[in-house]
């Protein structure tokens, strides 16, 4: 149950903004204990068949939801309005769509949990960061989620990982406790910017990785790239928001390790199906769901750029998933840089 913490309300209100596997996901470890939930669900037939049927018949479709528990619609004021929490669970590539119609005001005295492993596109900035200079939300008011955890795991009721990353240790526990229950387990960092980072590219990370089994490497050259890719996370961080901060702990090298290596990686199969020979195009209708590394890399491609960073597996991939490159030559020179 819900400890009573300073400044947590005894029976808090919470939204959550999305209807795909992670936002699936998230609802059913919040009624755990027991939630009222607002839930926005983009469309009205969708809302009303897990209103009637306590499943979302689109995603994580073995999940037994309990409506009596939620409020479920297609209008995101109507969802938002009167509610203490804000868990946004949209794709990284469609948020600034969903929340523009907003008023600017409409998140004044919210705490914003942002589970989007993802950056504003074409924009190229954090979701926290748009949230706070279009919405005017402070830092300290905002959260983000990272894992370890996979959301299919969390369905199958499996034993998970969650961290809670906010510059308001208080607010992130607050937070973290809404989402502990039985089998998910959940610590707060105070590293708002270095989780999201992370989170953001883990899943450049697992791209490439995906790639290269696409491209037929095996384990030993996948763990070579990943302990690369490790140092290259660091990198960025301690390039762009030097921190006290452990990398090898779960909310950072734990997250990469599961999305690099997990059957249930969406950016390592949109990889690997790269590697394989698809064109994005193809490997996108494919896959019909969101790969945020696909977005992710072009963003992050720019922040190298700005910065005069060195960060050659991130590199590679923009190459090849925008620039076209071929992966196997891609691969190949980069091979001889890894150590």
């Amino acid at each position: 149950m819900i400890k009573a913490l300073k400044e947590q309300k005894k029976n808090p209100r919470v939204a959550v903004v999305g209807d795909g596997s992670w936002a699936t996901a998230i609802v059913s470890i919040l009624m755990q204990n027991d939630l009222q939930i607002n839930w926005w669900v983009r469309k009205e037939e969708n809302a009303r068949y897990i209103q009637t049927n306590g499943r979302n018949k689109n995603y994580l479709t073995g999940v037994k939801l309990n409506p009596s528990l939620l409020s479920i619609s297609s209008s995101l004021e109507e969802v938002i309005r009167d509610v203490d929490y804000v868990f946004l669970v949209v794709p990284s590539a469609f948020i600034k769509d969903v929340l523009l119609p907003l008023s600017q005001n409409c998140f004044e005295g919210k705490v914003i949990v942002s589970a989007i492993k993802g950056m504003i596109p074409k924009d190229n900035v954090l979701v926290t960061d748009f949230i706070n200079d279009y919405f005017g939300v402070p830092h300290k008011d905002m959260t983000v989620i990272g894992g370890p955890c996979h959301a299919e795991e969390v369905g199958l009721g499996r034993q998970s990982y969650l961290t809670i990353g906010g510059e308001d240790l208080v607010v992130a526990d607050n937070v973290a406790n809404l989402l502990r229950c039985n089998y998910v387990n959940v610590h707060v960092l105070k590293d708002l910017v270095g989780i999201e980072y992370s989170a953001i590219m883990k899943n450049i990370v697992a791209l490439a990785c995906g790639i290269t089994h696409g491209l037929n490497y095996g384990d030993n050259f996948q763990a070579v790239l990943v302990s690369n890719a490790m140092q290259e996370i660091r990198y960025l961080l301690d390039e762009l928001f030097p921190a006290e901060r452990d990398v090898n702990s779960s909310a950072y090298l734990g997250d990469l390790l599961v999305t690099a290596y997990s059957q249930f990686s969406r950016n390592r199969t949109f990889g690997k199906m790269i590697g394989r020979g698809y064109s994005v195009k193809s490997t996108i209708f494919e896959m019909q769901m969101i790969a945020e590394g696909y977005y992710a890399v072009e963003c992050i491609a720019d922040v190298i750029e700005k910065n005069q960073l060195e960060m050659p597996i991130t590199s590679t991939v923009y190459r090849i998933l925008y620039e076209k490159k071929s992966p196997a030559m891609e691969i190949g020179i980069l091979k001889e840089i890894l150590k």
